[in-house]
């Protein structure tokens, strides 16, 4: 402290001076002409003047300097790359800290899941903030790997990582205040921590509902009008671009310098090679100013408004006194990182890391072995029907919500037929952590495959094994595939396994470094394109979200289908 004040009064050296720079003020919305001196990784002023000095000069040469950006929600798993591999790709773009639920890990593996998570982000360059997940299962009709109670939660609070409770996604066991619901919250609030929501499809009574147990954020808007109920109740809205949900856009129209404090941008679920194409937070801001939103306000969203939400106090600003995490732009529209710098420490340059490739994760062997699918063979994926009227999962385009499709579809000797020509294919989830042998198999439309099966580990939240077919022998050879690689993702056509990707680590994560990782999923994509020669929607984050009954309207778990609006089991065939 004592030299930070010395070097703040010029009685010392700084560190660092970043000289000739255009300063983003996320406070007063305005650009400042000037150098940006630090020193023990801190912001000690904005020199207009030309009054400091430093042990190291840099110039930015007229560049834009821009706070490192938040992302305020995401799940590192859907990355398939352990933290210490993700923060290598995130860093290069100028996402300096993130707020993760890792949820996905935890509903394989439990406390174990958790730990590891925590363990492997110790000693990453970028900040990792963990919310404990409130939803383990998601739902109580679902077969996860795993159970978590505030018990067994409180256990990780006090955590210097842990800022409070992820995604309350169990609405009815909310609105209903259902005691094991209530006692996570309440151990959050009793702690002092943010409340995370997840209010896809809620009507303005349930928002309520929700705010009155104390959830402060929802990051599952897809309109202006939903984005605006949640700020008139209080909330944060959180835009959400990732790969199979992309909202920004059409909440846009909903912020406006009035209310802009109250929004912030998030990735939810992004795929690895997505990420090290574009970024996840600074490909948002860059949207929305392709979308007509004034840079700096772009800016404050991405920065100081994601770090006031989750009470991150020195972070999110360019002044003095915060941390000096900033990005030097090479171009502002685009929101390209010519450097990123760290606690005042030069990590990224030019796309690329500076620092070491961190060795191997550690991970415990019940985490490696977390596969546990039962023999299977074609017939178990029959659909009786006595007539030919279906309920069917449609699906919906870059977004996480399917619609209940009621139609005709082909009957064969007493059982459902795919038909490539209608679209309308199998698609089953079967339980993979206890072999307990229940699986669920229905009818979706608008997967498009041409031939052959698409399976996945990858089946958000209780990361079941999820297959969908144009025949049923395609479909048992891609689910051994998985369980012979201990999860993944899997296209197999013909009989035959044309790309796989093995994501050992509970059946969602890699312990390969990101640029193999990034190999293979090429080589998935590259294979879809022969199963599906027009594919322009990314089909595997897709499928993952088949199996997430608490978004609308029908979603398919191992315990069958199930409508959300009603909240309950249907069938698949609707009888006469």
């Amino acid at each position: 402290m004592k030299r930070k004040i010395n070097v703040s009064q010029k009685r010392e050296l700084a560190d660092l001076i970043i000289q000739n720079a255009k300063i983003a003020d996320v406070f007063n919305l305005r650009w400042r002409k000037g150098n940006l001196v630090i020193a023990d990784g801190k912001i000690i002023a904005i020199d207009e003047n030309n009054e400091f000095k430093a042990h190291e000069v840099v110039d930015a040469e007229g560049r834009h300097v821009v706070p490192g950006l938040i992302d305020a929600h995401i799940h590192i798993e859907s990355s398939m790359l352990t933290p210490s591999q993700f923060n290598r790709i995130m860093l290069p773009h100028g996402i300096t800290a993130i707020v993760t639920d890792p949820h996905e890990i935890a509903n394989v593996a439990g406390k174990t899941g958790l730990e590891f998570m925590l363990n492997d982000s110790q000693n990453v360059e970028m900040d990792i903030y963990y919310m404990l997940p409130s939803s383990v299962p998601g739902t109580s009709f679902e077969n996860a790997g795993a159970i978590l109670k505030a018990e067994e939660l409180a256990e990780f609070v006090g955590h210097k990582s842990i800022l409070g409770l992820a995604e309350v996604m169990d609405f009815p066991a909310v609105l209903n205040g259902e005691d094991d619901m209530l006692a996570k919250i309440q151990l959050a609030q009793n702690a002092g921590m943010v409340i995370d929501g997840h209010c896809a499809g809620l009507n303005s009574a349930q928002i309520r509902g929700y705010r009155a147990a104390g959830i402060v954020t929802d990051h599952e808007c897809v309109s202006a009008e939903e984005a605006l109920d949640r700020i008139e109740q209080g909330m944060y809205v959180l835009m959400r671009e990732g790969s199979a949900a992309k909202n920004v856009k059409a909440i846009l129209p909903a912020v406006t310098p009035a209310n802009a404090r109250r929004f912030a941008f998030c990735t939810d679920d992004k795929h690895l090679d997505e990420l090290i194409e574009e970024g996840s937070i600074n490909y948002a801001v860059a949207l929305a100013i392709a979308e007509g939103m004034e840079p700096l306000q772009a800016i404050q969203i991405a920065s100081l408004n994601a770090a006031e939400c989750y009470r991150l106090k020195d972070k999110g600003a360019l002044a003095t006194g915060y941390e000096a995490d900033f990005i030097v732009l090479e171009d502002l529209q685009s929101m390209k990182a010519a450097t990123v710098w760290k606690n005042g420490k030069k990590v990224a340059e030019n796309g690329v890391m500076l620092t070491p490739t961190p060795e191997k994760s550690v991970v415990v062997p019940s985490i490696l072995q977390s596969m546990h699918l039962p023999k299977l063979v074609a017939k178990d994926f029959a659909i009786p029907f006595k007539g030919n009227k279906a309920n069917v999962i449609q699906i919906v385009p870059n977004q996480l919500i399917t619609k209940r499709m009621i139609t005709k579809v082909d009957v064969e000797n007493g059982f459902f037929m795919p038909s490539i020509k209608k679209d309308l294919l199998k698609l089953a989830v079967i339980e993979r952590h206890h072999n307990l042998g229940t699986k669920g198999v229905a009818i979706v439309h608008g997967i498009g495959i041409q031939r052959g099966a698409v399976a996945t580990t990858i089946a958000h939240d209780s990361h079941n094994a999820i297959v969908v077919g144009t025949n049923d022998t395609d479909m048992v050879i891609a689910l051994e595939a998985l369980q012979a690689m201990q999860g993944g993702l899997v296209i197999v056509d013909q009989g035959k396994v044309l790309a796989s990707l093995s994501l050992p680590i509970g059946g969602i994560m890699t312990d390969a470094v990101a640029e193999e990782a990034k190999e293979a999923l090429q080589k998935l994509h590259d294979a879809l394109h022969i199963i599906h020669p027009t594919i322009d929607y990314h089909l595997f984050l897709t499928l993952s979200f088949l199996a997430l009954p608490v978004i609308p309207d029908i979603k398919l778990t191992d315990t069958g289908l199930f409508d959300v609006t009603a909240f309950k089991h249907i069938p698949v065939e609707i009888e006469a």
